[in-house]
């Protein structure tokens, strides 16, 4: 009787094996079918080996949405922190970027020239962290506009270029904090003209036509006494994100072997975070200063 059963049970066993093999090959035949020759459309997007990959993203149409939410003029404070706080969630999810840097509505994320992340194809590149800061965005933008209510979602395009040499690289990020510099200049004393002497928008830029950075220097101090030096690093100089060892305070709760409750413990752990600094790097201490950034160039 025994043998019997075990018998039919093998026997059930071997069918199962069978039909489960069978489908598996099956499963195999099916994926290709006759509609499979559509991927031969895509195109290789690989960015080439050994070069900084670059992803810059910018608002669209900010302007709009910066007077739909009432942004204060000439920089809004909120609006800045809002930004790097995107950026710093891209990086720790994306942790093969280096440096990013960022400035009014736009952030570059810097990967490392040796990632291989997706096989290092642009749309990856582009797409993830497009959609990782669109998504920050709007998730945390109760946390810096707790009165002011999102009215429509914020968009973001981008795009993705790769830089051969670490003075490229350079070169970029300086062209990028330069900008940064030439707009907040013209911005502050443009906006003083409207909101401190009435001038309307038409007006104050027919005044500010032609000149020159120590022309708008000259006005911001003798007409509305700014010192555009004093002006926050933040407005003048944009941020620039880098991985820093940070020390964190945490509380657990411990149960020790001879104690019969828990107790809560204070723990201090060290870890890699993007912190945000307000610095100079179209010279050559800063780089200096973090030589881990460019390090794999040798």
């Amino acid at each position: 009787m025994w043998a019997s059963f075990a018998a039919q049970v093998l026997c059930c066993s071997s069918s199962v094996s069978v039909t489960w093999s069978r489908g598996v090959r099956l499963g195999v035949t099916m994926a290709k079918s006759k509609f499979e020759y559509v991927r031969s459309f895509e195109v290789d997007d690989s960015c080439l080996p050994h070069c900084w990959v670059v992803v810059r993203l910018d608002g669209r149409n900010f302007h709009r949405f910066a007077e739909k939410h009432h942004f204060t003029k000439p920089n809004d404070k909120r609006a800045l922190h809002l930004m790097t706080k995107c950026a710093q969630t891209v990086m720790e999810e994306l942790e093969d970027i280096v440096i990013a840097y960022g400035q009014s509505d736009e952030y570059s994320f810097v990967f490392r020239r040796k990632s291989n992340w997706f096989k290092r194809r642009a749309s990856k590149f582009m797409t993830l962290v497009a959609s990782q800061f669109a998504s920050s965005y709007v998730f945390y933008w109760r946390d810096y506009f707790e009165d002011q209510p999102l009215l429509y979602p914020p968009g973001f395009d981008g795009r993705v270029v790769v830089y051969p040499s670490n003075q490229t690289l350079k070169d970029y990020l300086s062209w990028r904090q330069a900008d940064c510099h030439i707009n907040n200049l013209y911005n502050t004393v443009f906006w003083a003209l409207v909101q401190q002497s009435g001038l309307t928008p038409a007006q104050a830029q027919e005044r500010l036509k032609g000149t020159l950075a120590a022309d708008k220097n000259e006005i911001l101090f003798t007409e509305f006494h700014i010192n555009y030096n004093n002006e926050p690093q933040m407005y003048k100089k944009g941020t620039v994100l880098i991985w820093q060892k940070v020390d964190e305070v945490v509380i657990k709760e411990m149960k020790l072997p001879t104690e019969e409750e828990a107790q809560e413990t204070t723990v201090t752990r060290t870890r890699n975070r993007p912190m945000p600094l307000y610095c100079d790097i179209m010279g050559d201490a800063f780089w200096k200063e973090h030589p881990e950034i460019l390090e794999e160039e040798s």
